[in-house]
């Protein structure tokens, strides 16, 4: 094919060339290419091999692709990307089979650490989703405070429960020793903080140490255990340069935070950013804490927030805070939680975000009125969105509701009436939980679950997403083609799955039509910014099952190389 003009001097030479391979451009015509040409971080020209070598000059660097496809950076909606990084801050309990192997870690931390000081690890089982504990144990049981006293008498010592939403299966459990339970204040008589929540007693009442939560977010850890290490600013700064190294590696160059960010992961993205270290791109959208809200009332409050959180958000093309998360509540459940903050755990956002359905509706207005975006996880902020709409046209504005469920025909009319975007979960909602939704609603009504070829079908742009578990896009790529679920082993309602180039533009052209970020990266045309990966398989042409495995062999982040895959 011809190449696609440039707009720049012809004689302009390229700074790195790739030729020979597959370019998938997702442009409007979905074009496919040979190469493609980068100057000054943008996109020169995309075209036939011979064209785009012509662009070359002294200094141009020029890779042979050998056949293999190449395509935009894909763009997460939804991606926690901070969690990932997180991770090895605790050691870590995987590879444990028995609660002795458990003990033996923890007796090797105890020789490391002085009398007294805290040792807290990452929770029994194995990343990233930790099945079937305790049953991936020898003994088919939690160890207990006195299992952990007798290696560790003299240290308080905490095995953390995982962050739900890794696995989506509760309960959530956590075990502390003598030490840990005294220093966090539970003791005979502590009373449980909210139903969801157990401390395990022994025959004589007292704390055996393993604690059992039916909840997806920790209570217990933020909310009793304020003197053990937690995750630090320097953490959280760290973990951001680790986990976009995790990214880039499955061809992700940019990220939403739709959940919203607290102000200690603004200030971590904010500290990656002055030093020049970013690799993937940031939309962050912000979560408020109420408790630190100021007292004047709403319509001031949103008035000062429209400075930095309006149409556009506070930023540049590598970080960018916008909108405003919004959450229905409050929980007994989240007041515990938020006795931590201003630190956040896992969540990077604030748990004290929710307010009463009548003081959303009237911050929501607010909010419309000074162009502040809203985002919200929920099909219940529908009616919501209606509400506000008839009293401030919200059209055009891209106000989303993310973690997609299921959605009805007359939602998906109404969803397209406001003119909302959406983010997909397929990894809960079609991978790990489509069965039971299909069980609760009848298969006669599984077309509502995740019905991503409906919405499409209705003009409603939606953008895939990983919610960090796992973290490559390509698994939500795969469940949008094939529908499969795990427990179940056959395909969620088939007729709502899209085809391989739906699935890619989803990942793609569409994450960047939920940050108003279409005409500046999601395709590769020129002019745009140039992000892209070079592809270890053909994903418009490999087998159906190969698509989730797909890694990068080259990232790409505004025309510097940030990944290379090691040979093998």
């Amino acid at each position: 094919m011809s190449a696609i003009p440039a707009p720049r001097a012809p004689h302009a030479g390229a700074d790195l060339i790739l030729v020979g391979g597959k370019i998938i451009t997702i442009d409007p015509a979905f074009r496919l290419a040979e190469a493609i040409a980068i100057k000054d971080g943008r996109i020169l020209a995309v075209g036939g091999s011979d064209e785009i070598r012509a662009l070359a000059d002294a200094t141009s660097e020029i890779r042979t692709l050998d056949g293999r496809a190449v395509m935009p950076g894909l763009i997460d909606g939804h991606a926690h990307l901070d969690r990932e990084g997180l991770k090895p801050v605790f050691p870590s309990l995987a590879g444990a089979r028995s609660i002795d192997d458990i003990l033996q870690r923890i007796e090797a931390l105890v020789k490391e650490r002085g009398r007294g000081e805290w040792i807290v690890t990452m929770p029994i089982g194995e990343p990233p989703y930790y099945w079937d504990v305790p049953d991936n144990l020898r003994e088919k049981r939690y160890p207990t405070r006195r299992d952990l006293d007798r290696v560790a008498p003299d240290n308080p010592v905490y095995i953390k429960p995982i962050w739900g939403f890794w696995r989506h299966v509760l309960p959530l459990v956590s075990i502390a020793n003598s030490r840990a339970l005294a220093a966090a204040g539970i003791g005979r008589d502590t009373p449980a903080p909210c139903p969801s929540v157990t401390f395990e007693r022994d025959e004589a009442g007292d704390p055996t140490g393993v604690i059992v939560e039916n909840t997806f977010m920790p209570v217990v850890e933020l909310g009793y255990f304020h003197t053990m290490p937690r995750f630090t600013p320097a953490d959280r700064a760290a973990g951001l340069e680790r986990a976009m190294r995790i990214y880039n590696a499955t061809g992700t160059t940019s990220v939403l935070e739709e959940h919203g960010a607290a102000q200690e992961l603004i200030a971590a993205w904010q500290a990656v950013h002055d030093k020049g270290a970013q690799s993937v791109r940031a939309h962050l959208v912000h979560s408020p804490s109420w408790k630190s809200a100021p007292a004047a009332g709403i319509a001031p409050m949103v008035a000062g927030w429209a400075s930095w959180l309006g149409r556009g958000g506070l930023g540049d093309d590598w970080l960018r805070v916008e909108g405003l998360y919004a959450e229905l509540g409050p929980s007994l459940e989240n007041d515990w939680r938020a006795k931590a903050a201003p630190y956040t755990g896992w969540a990077g956002f604030f748990y004290d975000t929710g307010r009463p359905r009548e003081e959303m509706k009237t911050l929501m207005v607010e909010a419309a009125r000074h162009d502040v975006r809203m985002v919200a996880l929920s099909m219940n902020f529908l009616d919501l969105y209606e509400e506000v709409d008839r009293i401030v046209p919200i059209g055009g504005r891209r106000w989303i509701i993310g973690h997609l469920n299921t959605a009805t025909p007359d939602q998906i009319r109404r969803i397209r009436d406001l003119g909302l975007v959406m983010t997909t979960h397929t990894n809960r909602y079609v991978f790990k939980e489509g069965h039971l939704t299909r069980q609760e609603i009848g298969p006669g009504d599984a077309r509502l679950i995740s019905p991503l070829a409906s919405l499409r079908a209705a003009g409603i742009r939606l953008g895939l997403a990983t919610d960090n578990v796992p973290t490559s896009l390509f698994h939500p790529v795969w469940h949008a083609v094939t529908r499969w679920n795990r427990y179940s082993e056959d395909a969620i309602e088939p007729t709502e799955a899209v085809s391989r180039e739906d699935a890619l533009r989803m990942a793609t052209i569409d994450g960047a039509y939920l940050t108003f970020d279409e005409d500046r990266k999601g395709s590769l045309e020129p002019g745009k910014l140039a992000d892209l990966v070079v592809l270890s398989d053909d994903p418009l042409l490999c087998p159906t099952d190969t698509i989730k495995d797909i890694v990068a062999e080259t990232t790409i982040v505004g025309g510097a190389i940030v990944y290379e895959r090691e040979a093998r």
